[in-house]
């Protein structure tokens, strides 16, 4: 069997440092999107002569279309290739933010912000993470690539509000977009230098029952995650409807499976341990960050009265902590285990938790944030990178499109329940203890920070090793490729 039939040899692999910025520039602009929005909803709202509701309306769809499609977008890398998938999510972006930019009213936002720069970064995400683990073959080289993908998508999340309240401040919301249409212009320049190391294959067939079963049901969690702060028996009920519609899906998976046909995901992604365990310490991992951020920007502005601007300046300790972190990946990896990595990043972030609890209570000064943030931000940055390399290291060639799509999906929901648990701790105890509702919700997500560490505590202590590109080529005609039992997992 000749082990290059599926990639190119190692002379066609362009250089690694030039593919690279690219893909973390795209992690950023995704992360920035996420979060910049929350400071410019006064203005937009103003500005286009709606409610605030209806621009919250906006974010809301922005984040249902992505939980609907980002499995699908997975997939679909498979069949039309991974740097096509790329600069498709890339080219429906930067058509989104041009739309937003130039919306004269909320159902023009809507298309552009909601639908087509969701549809963008389902199609382009799953893609960031599949060709960062096809290039950087060997296990630190691999963490030190997440380790700036990582980094730049925390500092996108973290800073969003403080880059788009100067722009918005300074220039106006509108200019908030452009400048998303200027990065996707420069990703796209950019990524000329990509090659895809696998062809696509058209072949395989994409499963259009699953996706909408799949779709369905995480459309109906999200909803009702983001339901959580106004009313707890519709959250309930959506949950409850959306986790049946998972079940479906999964039996339709099954199914399919049992027929011989290929599925939208593969069981086999459930059947792996430590990626398992992976997958949870992402998902809490994304409600420590967004949920802290949230209570945090809440507590600073309705108690302490700060604008936007100065709120992001305040946060400044936790990016500069996840920033550093995260570029240490790769010195990080050489020296300790990804569990241990893990492992720390969790105690970190717990402890910045209770640190922030007790030197905000003790002092009214700002100033008292900042060893709780620094230490938060250096926590998250610790253990981002191992958990996306345990998760991705996983897998063979063959399942990289559908556990990138997973992957990105479990992240995702992570940053919905963050901001929905907070959300509701503060706005059910908010009009009568502000401080206690403050101090409840950071001390809830230390709480659901403890599930992470148990997870990350569960993770093997000998995983098998590094996956390397020949290997995953050669794993994808064997049985292992197929069932995943046997694939090799991270360091």
């Amino acid at each position: 069997m000749d082990h290059h039939a599926s990639g190119p040899p190692p002379s066609a692999v362009p250089n690694l440092r030039r593919v690279l910025v690219p893909l973390a520039l795209a992690q950023f602009i995704c992360s920035f999107a996420g979060s910049n929005m929350n400071v410019m909803i006064t203005d937009i709202s103003q500005d286009l002569d709606t409610t605030v509701q209806g621009v919250q309306v906006a974010i809301t769809i922005f984040l249902l279309v992505m939980a609907a499609l980002m499995i699908p977008g997975g997939k679909l890398t498979d069949i039309i290739g991974r740097k096509r998938c790329f600069v498709i999510g890339l080219s429906v972006y930067g058509v989104g933010a041009l739309i937003s930019a130039l919306s004269p009213g909320l159902g023009t936002l809507i298309l552009g912000n909601s639908i087509l720069e969701g549809v963008g970064t389902a199609l382009l995400i799953p893609p960031v993470y599949i060709l960062t683990t096809l290039y950087y073959t060997d296990l630190t080289s691999r963490a030190k690539a997440f380790g700036v993908i990582s980094a730049l998508g925390g500092v996108g999340a973290a800073a969003g509000p403080l880059i788009g309240g100067v722009i918005t401040t300074a220039i106006s919301w509108r200019a908030a977009f452009i400048f998303q249409v200027l990065v996707i212009a420069i990703i796209l320049i950019l990524s000329r230098n990509l090659t895809d190391p696998l062809p696509p294959d058209p072949s395989r067939s994409f499963d259009g029952l699953g996706a909408a079963l799949s779709a369905a049901g995480l459309v109906l969690v999200v909803l009702g995650i983001l339901a959580a702060d106004n009313n707890l028996w519709l959250t309930a009920a959506l949950i409850t409807a959306g986790l049946v519609v998972l079940l479906l899906f999964f039996v339709s998976v099954r199914a399919k499976e049992k027929a011989g046909r290929e599925p939208l995901l593969s069981t086999a992604l459930f059947r792996n341990r430590t990626s398992n365990l992976g997958l949870v310490t992402q998902n809490v991992q994304w409600i420590l960050l967004l949920g802290s951020s949230f209570v945090i920007s809440a507590y600073l502005q309705v108690e302490g009265g700060y604008n936007a601007i100065q709120t992001g300046v305040i946060f400044t300790a936790a990016t500069v902590g996840l920033l550093v972190t995260s570029l240490l990946a790769e010195q990080l990896a050489k020296r300790y285990a990804q569990r241990t990595l893990i492992i720390v990043g969790f105690l970190g972030t717990i402890a910045g938790i209770a640190l922030l609890l007790l030197l905000v209570r003790q002092s009214s000064s700002v100033v008292a944030c900042g060893p709780g943030l620094l230490l938060i931000g250096l926590g998250l940055g610790t253990m981002l990178t191992p958990s996306v390399n345990v998760v991705q290291s996983s897998f063979p060639e063959k399942l990289q499109g559908e556990i990138s799509g997973l992957s990105r999906s479990i992240s995702n929901l992570g940053s919905s329940l963050g901001t929905a648990i907070a959300g509701t701790i503060l706005v059910a105890g908010i009009t009568t203890t502000p401080a206690r509702a403050y101090a409840l919700a950071l001390a809830s997500l230390a709480a659901l920070g403890l599930i992470g560490l148990v997870a990350a505590l569960r993770l093997p202590r000998h995983p098998t090793g590094k996956v390397t590109l020949l290997n995953t080529v050669a794993l994808r005609h064997s049985p292992a490729g197929d069932h995943g039992d046997q694939a090799p997992t991270a360091s």
